[in-house]
């Protein structure tokens, strides 16, 4: 029987426009352009800064370029964008506005969804890890009413993507709650009770913690973390000298991507699990020689990890539309991780990304389009059309 078309989500970062902490914590008018833009190669060989191409340096307040970007996804055959969302107790958000403008306006006519990164922000990339920005906090249930308020109007709009009928919400760091499973069951009951039919609830799935399937949630997403700087030892000096050598110069840790592809997509994962298939990775703009560069990415190896992702899901049994991967990431500029065309390479990713989903849908797929947002997506149009009339 042939499998159903896979559902391809990029995560979306938002750090495209000015806001108030950012000009505290990194100086007047900081953006993620800010850290792009100031890259420099570090060793022979090394590719930045990579300066973006059809797009420009955009300001996400903009909606023409919120456009322009669904536009290029849907044209290389992207579903949706996962917006990473910002909560950290007490009412608090941060960078919210491009979603907020999205959800408000009603365009662009592009699926979405949201993941809650509920990590505490500190200065861990930047060299300083006990420097709190800002901390993530759980103050109870009256603000987690708020949260889920604040997000009912995102959860009910006929662009936001779902699974069996239920709006995806993914957690970042599921395991972090005072009560991860009773966190959960509260906000499939918010979910039941404003009327959508409960959540499909994923969380980010890393190794050495809880599976989220295994504390009440629907689906997890793996991640790999990425590989540390391996240090040499009295049984290895020649790696220990080689490695001090490397932080003199200011050289971030280096990994081969080709080799690195066997770990952030595993030859094997449950059904319930959605691989993350990472296109590249360089966060030394952000870190410097605190990054970690995967070097030699190219298009044909990217093209690889998706296809050995497509073979992990082809089987998947969350759902009858539940053929989800994710793509890390449409936009992480500053980590060197983004299918935004740059000067260098162009649409290349965007092209290995259609091409290599052409061939999936030919080889061992249905040729519908996934319809799990066709029909409250053309009934809210059929809606509109009504009221104009």
């Amino acid at each position: 029987m042939p499998a159903p078309r896979p559902r391809l989500i990029a995560f979306y970062l938002p750090q495209y426009h000015p806001i108030k902490e950012n000009d505290e914590w990194w100086g007047k008018g900081f953006t993620e352009w800010t850290n792009t833009a100031k890259a420099k190669p570090r060793f022979p060989g090394h590719y930045q800064p990579h300066v973006p191409a059809d797009l420009g340096f955009y300001d996400l307040r903009v909606p023409e370029t919120r456009a322009a970007q669904a536009e290029m996804a849907k044209a290389y055959g992207i579903e949706a964008f996962c917006y990473y969302h910002y909560w950290f107790g007490h009412g608090r958000e941060l960078l919210e506005r491009p979603f907020k403008e999205v959800v408000a306006s009603g365009e662009p006519d592009f699926p979405f969804c949201l993941c809650w990164a509920n990590d505490t922000w500190s200065g861990i990339w930047h060299g300083t890890p006990n420097k709190i920005l800002i901390k993530q906090e759980y103050p109870g249930l009256e603000d987690e009413r708020k949260h889920f308020d604040s997000l009912v109007d995102a959860f009910r709009d006929p662009r936001y993507l779902r699974v069996g009928g239920k709006p995806v919400l993914i957690i970042w760091r599921p395991y972090s709650f005072p009560d991860p499973a009773e966190t959960a069951l509260r906000w499939r009951a918010m979910a039941a009770e404003a009327g959508l039919g409960g959540l499909h609830l994923v969380g980010m799935f890393r190794e050495g913690h809880p599976a989220p399937e295994d504390i009440g949630y629907d689906a997890s997403v793996y991640s790999h973390n990425p590989p540390a700087r391996t240090w040499g030892s009295w049984k290895n000096p020649v790696k220990m000298i080689y490695d001090r050598i490397c932080i003199k110069l200011g050289v971030p840790t280096v990994y081969s991507f080709e080799k690195t592809i066997k770990y952030y997509v595993p030859d094997s994962l449950p059904p319930t699990r959605y691989p993350t298939v990472v296109n590249g990775w360089d966060n030394s703009p952000r870190s410097g020689v605190n990054g970690l560069v995967l070097k030699n990415a190219t298009p044909a190896l990217f093209a690889r990890a998706l296809k050995k992702g497509f073979d992990l899901t082809r089987n998947a049994g969350t759902a009858p539309d539940g053929r989800l991967v994710f793509l890390k990431s449409w936009n992480e500029w500053a980590e060197g991780n983004h299918l935004e065309p740059d000067l260098r390479d162009g649409h290349s990713y965007l092209e290995a990304v259609r091409d290599t989903l052409a061939e999936e849908i030919a080889a061992h797929c249905t040729a519908e389009t996934p319809a799990a947002n066709a029909a409250p997506r053309q009934a809210a149009k059929a809606g509109s059309a009504t009221k104009a009339a």
